[in-house]
């Protein structure tokens, strides 16, 4: 493993893989300290407590190679055991249901970051891919109670008036986890320069993706390619609150992604992504050394390059989980 990478605290803000002992065998390789491991998209309250407990006793299971997260400290200690620490994270906050309460009982289960909206409206607020109505009356009190048990805010698949309002309401700071930009590629997913900026300037933080649709030359993209839209990030908000999301779907067949870009995975189609090929150089969680690599190939001091892969995520962790 690469020199560098080897002995940097390596945080990845998004995996959505069909997790198993493949995968976490590929995030040791990968030096990962830590991953958000998505556990929840379009299921209800029952069946995500359902995904937590699969997910708990597979770390169970193969507790050589992984460790459940419930802090900062958790990832630190996961480093030093050369063990990779799963965040338990959800891309849609659909499973809180109508119930506050709810939110408490996942943060008791380990859940430490939620995105609000997948896409589509739900109770709280509006996704990306329909006409954003902001938040609701009860979206302010989830917020509220995810500030008050220290649960991070994720806005990766939101609306910008949704997420603009959540910006303001929050009293923590808040994450676009997995996200691209949009002065390089027109898409729905892709936040201006102006967005990026907004969450920016009010200490919010942003995670960087490599899922292909969204990139510059999409499947053509290499590892490069990657590098350059982070760079792009850094160059406009300051590389102090920039990280890596890189959204891996490993393990994944089109049945899956079917149910993903359909709304409630089971209605109206929202999107389509055709192949999902993620770039060369990075195509496996594995591969994520080649990451360090190319970010020094392209000239970046080790201390930017440290930040990004993985420091600043731990700070914002820390900012926001408390000690």
């Amino acid at each position: 493993m690469h020199t560098l990478h080897q002995e940097s605290l390596v945080i990845d803000g998004l995996i959505i893989a069909k997790f198993d002992r493949a995968v976490f065998e590929d995030m040791r390789r990968a030096g990962l300290a830590a991953a958000n491991c998505t556990v929840s998209v379009w299921e209800d309250f029952k069946t995500t407590v359902q995904n937590i407990a699969r997910m708990k006793s597979l770390i169970r299971e193969n507790s050589e190679l992984a460790s459940l997260v419930r802090s900062t400290g958790d990832i630190l200690q996961a480093q030093r055991d050369n063990k990779t620490g799963i965040v338990l994270g959800f891309q849609n906050a659909h499973a809180f249901e109508d119930h506050l309460g709810h939110i408490e009982a996942f943060h008791d289960m380990g859940v430490r970051v939620v995105q609000l909206c997948y896409n589509t409206q739900n109770l709280i607020g509006t996704g990306c891919y329909e006409r954003d109505g902001g938040l609701s009356d009860y979206g302010r009190e989830v917020i509220a109670e995810m500030n008050r048990l220290g649960m991070l805010i994720d806005l990766s698949h939101v609306g910008a008036r949704t997420s603009e309002e959540t910006i303001l309401e929050s009293k923590q700071p808040v994450a676009y986890t997995h996200c691209l930009p949009a002065g390089l590629k027109q898409h729905p997913r892709n936040k201006s320069d102006e967005q990026l900026k907004f969450i920016a300037d009010r200490g919010g933080f942003v995670g960087v993706t490599m899922f292909p649709p969204f990139l510059k030359r999409g499947i053509d993209a290499t590892v490069d390619d990657y590098v350059e839209a982070i760079g792009y990030v850094i160059e406009r908000i300051g590389e102090d609150c920039v990280g890596i999301g890189t959204d891996h779907t490993q393990g994944h067949g089109h049945e899956f992604f079917e149910w993903l870009t359909h709304d409630k995975g089971r209605h109206r189609r929202l999107t389509q992504f055709g192949t999902v090929r993620n770039p060369l150089g990075i195509r496996t969680i594995g591969e994520l050394p080649n990451l360090t690599a190319a970010m020094e190939r392209a000239g970046w001091k080790p201390s930017r390059i440290e930040k990004v892969i993985g420091g600043n995520w731990l700070r914002l962790f820390k900012q926001v989980w408390g000690a």
